[in-house]
């Protein structure tokens, strides 16, 4: 079944007030009124104008329109109502306009029509109080990012988010709401992880229950420290000394600073495992040390005499052998 889109026949938006609805329709009625129009497709025109003022200028009739509209519309463009879905509303007491009432699409038929034919109320189980009494929708879920610190992310906190909600108000109308939560960050949240908070998203609809609120982790960038799965990157510069001769230095942790051991003979990318200092968890990960080779700037005489004299004595050492140049 094809969808009524009302609004859009009238040529207002969703949030649109009586008056604007009122005054959209009175103007499209006389343009497409079969009497003075000359427009070949006016006859239809005019009765979809009339079928969407019939529906949206009675706030009950709206308000099931408006749920209609947002729950029943699938991804693809077609309309499925809501299983068992009856009008509360109904059309029995007549009052229609110009439109003629033997003329509405078989949308208008199916979704409200019930009530006009029964000549009296909506039908068995629902009470005059529209949608909200009669059907029963779960909320919305909420998506949101929430951007954390490394350190944050590591270690746990406690964090107060603001994110908006869609919530229906007396018409029906979907309003938008800022709500906001102090949230309890656990230990060990990874970039594009989610937190789930059962029943922080939108309220429910005729006493359904509220959606969920989904966070997704977005680690802030740091200036030091990367991350890759559980582990935690650092690169830390050596002296040449440092690396040929090996020696005991100083590194980072997203921790604190630690006491790291580099062996003799290390060269530039050599990686330093630091076990169980990166991301805690079911396999906890490590914090890996990345040794580069840093040069001075500049050199004594006295320096510059013995990397000659190294160069003399390890002459038969090439380090592009490998590239065989």
């Amino acid at each position: 079944m094809d969808f009524k889109d009302y609004y859009a026949v009238l040529g207002v938006n969703e949030s649109a007030p009586p008056e604007d609805i009122k005054k959209a329709y009175r103007k499209l009625a006389r343009k497409y009124h079969p009497d003075v129009s000359k427009e070949d497709d006016a006859t239809d025109k005019f009765q979809d104008v009339g079928e969407a003022y019939e529906v949206l200028k009675d706030p009950e009739k709206r308000a099931e329109y408006d749920q209609l509209r947002k729950y029943g519309t699938r991804d693809d463009g077609s309309f499925q109502p809501p299983p068992g879905w009856q009008s509360a509303s109904g059309f029995g007491g007549g009052g229609y306009t110009e439109a003629d009432a033997s003329q509405f699409s078989d949308f208008f038929e199916q979704m409200f029509g019930g009530g006009r034919h029964a000549g009296g109320s909506a039908g068995a189980g629902f009470g005059r109080g529209g949608f909200h009494q009669s059907v029963r929708m779960r909320g919305e879920d909420v998506h949101a990012r929430l951007a954390l610190f490394l350190e944050e992310a590591l270690n746990g906190c406690d964090k107060q988010v603001s994110f908006t909600v869609r919530e229906a108000d007396d018409q029906g109308r979907l309003i938008p709401r800022q709500k906001t939560l102090k949230v309890k960050i656990p230990a060990g949240m990874r970039d594009g992880q989610h937190i789930r908070l059962k029943g922080q998203g939108a309220p429910g609809i005729g006493g359904g229950a509220p959606g969920d609120l989904f966070l997704e982790i977005e680690l802030a960038p740091h200036p030091h420290f990367t991350v890759e799965s559980g582990d935690v990157l650092v690169t830390v510069p050596v002296a040449p000394w440092e690396a040929a001769l090996g020696a005991t230095i100083t590194v980072p942790t997203v921790g604190g600073k630690v006491n790291v051991k580099v062996p003799k003979g290390s060269s530039s990318g050599r990686k330093l495992r630091l076990k169980g200092k990166g991301f805690p968890g079911k396999h906890p990960g490590d914090q890996i040390v990345i040794l580069q080779v840093a040069m001075p700037e500049q050199h004594s005489a006295e320096a510059s005499e013995l990397y000659e004299k190294l160069a003399e004595l390890e002459k038969s050492f090439n380090p592009r052998s490998k590239l065989h140049l």
